[in-house]
């Protein structure tokens, strides 16, 4: 499936803008495996001064927000999982300023966070993988919103997309 499928019920509207920046052009698997690829050749290309660079005060680095792409994928991927498993549960939000507080992000080295990245992406690609069409359409309830599975990686596509414009715009 493609991202111009997904119906505007599968998701909460502050996820829109995330959706967004997904190609209508692969499916979401096609996606899930030629985002990754594209970014971390984006990123292998930043000159290696400003993976600590803050372009204000208590602004996250580049490598905090790597760590916190990692994070989401992470909390999106559990919550495809919950859904598709179709688990009625309603998921609570996570602070992810909180998360980025804990995880110790800029004093890891961007090798070490594109290699986790890669391995996050690629359990999300199996996961994903496993999902039959009636799975991929299930909704669930995640921080008061309605998500479809197939929305949660669509997000996590997006909200790396996303990212890699912020780095673009105030970063380089």
């Amino acid at each position: 499936m493609k991202v111009n499928e997904l119906n505007s019920n599968e998701f909460g509207a502050y996820y829109k803008a995330y959706v967004n920046q997904v190609s209508d052009a692969y499916t979401l698997i096609e996606e899930l495996e030629i985002s990754l690829h594209r970014f971390i050749k984006f990123v292998q290309d930043i000159p290696m001064d400003k993976f600590d660079y803050r372009y204000a005060d208590g602004k996250w680095t580049i490598k905090d927000i790597i760590q916190h792409i990692i994070d989401a994928e992470r909390v999106f991927s559990y919550r495809a999982l919950r859904f598709a498993r179709n688990d009625v549960t309603e998921l609570p939000g996570y602070d992810e300023d909180v998360f980025a507080n804990y995880a110790n992000g800029s004093q890891r080295s961007i090798m070490d966070l594109l290699n986790e990245l890669s391995a996050v992406r690629y359990a999300t690609l199996s996961l994903f993988k496993s999902f039959n069409s009636e799975q991929l359409a299930r909704i669930g309830i995640a921080s008061e919103n309605p998500m479809s599975v197939r929305a949660a990686g669509f997000i996590i596509i997006g909200h790396q997309n996303h990212h890699q414009k912020v780095f673009i715009e105030r970063y380089l």
